[in-house]
């Protein structure tokens, strides 16, 4: 950690800070812009060839979509008092945020760039970085066209990780899948929306906390490596608490988008978002069942270690994800 990413990563905070506050839309773009020119240097910092190019692959979508964000919101200033351009604006200005997103249909980039990033940038990629876009979603959504991307989202991102083998592969798709659920909380109220994404980025941070220290990138390394068993079952509880499993916090914020779901008899969609969930569970088991149950070949001369400090915090919030409904009560009145 030198001085130059000090100020890269500080300027990506403020980027964020500067969209949100912003009056206008076109002081959002130069937030969103200010953004994409701080976190390039972030992800093509290392010689890794694979940085380099996912740094470049996102330079190009994010300029794509901020280039028809600008469009759309001139076009919009232009042609505001004539109604019927405001649905197709909407349209317009919606896809230009979901690209930025990665959500579905503009979801294709998503899992080619996080693949060639590390673990912290891709915790960066997959949760700080859709702060802004969702927030700008907030304040300007077509009803239609959002309801489309949540199903196409919460379907591509359970189907996309069936056969990946790369652990951040299939982190790209789970992302792609609590979007869809993000995209629904969007529509309750804010602090929904707040509060599955700080539940998300809690979940997120330890899994790649604990795949950065143990230096773990394809599945098939949870069941070939010397790992304690109470690591296994902290990595269980967390994949778990990923897929929305109750008794453990992920269901949680699941759980209030299902109400609301079913208070509005939006019981398809209902229907699809719950069976889209069974299937990432039934990945992450799989893996987790290789790893627990299978005959497999231990290296008696190589071992892993975690600090100990990680472990106690991976320890402690894995804990707290499988006790947390007890607290359900309580949090109900907020929303």
């Amino acid at each position: 950690m030198n001085s130059n990413k000090m100020l890269f990563y500080f300027i990506l905070f403020f980027s964020t800070m500067i969209t949100i506050s912003s009056n206008s839309w076109l002081g959002c773009w130069m937030g969103l812009e200010i953004n994409l020119l701080s976190f390039i240097p972030i992800i093509s910092y290392s010689n890794n060839i694979l940085a380099s190019e996912s740094s470049l692959k996102y330079f190009l979508i994010q300029s794509i979509a901020s280039m028809n964000f600008l469009f759309s919101i001139i076009l919009n200033m232009i042609y505001f008092k004539y109604l019927e351009f405001n649905f197709y604006m909407s349209i317009m200005i919606n896809s230009s945020l979901f690209m930025k997103l990665g959500s579905a249909p503009f979801h294709f980039w998503f899992p080619n760039i996080i693949e060639g990033l590390s673990w912290f940038n891709n915790l960066i990629l997959m949760t700080w970085q859709k702060i802004t876009p969702m927030i700008l979603l907030s304040y300007y959504y077509n009803y239609y066209f959002l309801i489309l991307s949540m199903i196409l989202s919460t379907m591509f991102g359970a189907l996309g990780g069936l056969n990946q083998s790369s652990l951040r592969k299939l982190f790209s798709f789970s992302s792609i899948n609590h979007l869809g659920w993000m995209l629904a909380a969007l529509l309750i109220s804010e602090n929904l929306l707040i509060f599955y994404f700080l539940i998300y980025f809690l979940m997120m941070s330890l899994m790649c906390i604990l795949f950065n220290n143990l230096n773990l990138y394809f599945t098939h390394q949870l069941f070939l490596i010397n790992l304690n068993n109470s690591i296994k079952i902290f990595i269980l509880f967390n994949f778990l608490s990923l897929g929305g499993l109750p008794p453990f916090l992920g269901f949680f914020p699941k759980w209030i988008v299902i109400n609301f779901l079913i208070q509005n008899n939006l019981f398809l969609m209902m229907f699809i978002f719950i069976s889209m969930s069974l299937i990432i569970l039934f990945f992450y088991i799989r893996i987790m069942y290789s790893s627990f149950l299978m005959n497999y070949f231990k290296i008696k001369w190589f071992n892993f270690f975690i600090k100990n400090k990680f472990q106690n915090l991976i320890m402690y919030f894995s804990y707290y994800s499988l006790f947390s409904l007890t607290f359900s009560t309580y949090i109900f009145y907020f929303f």
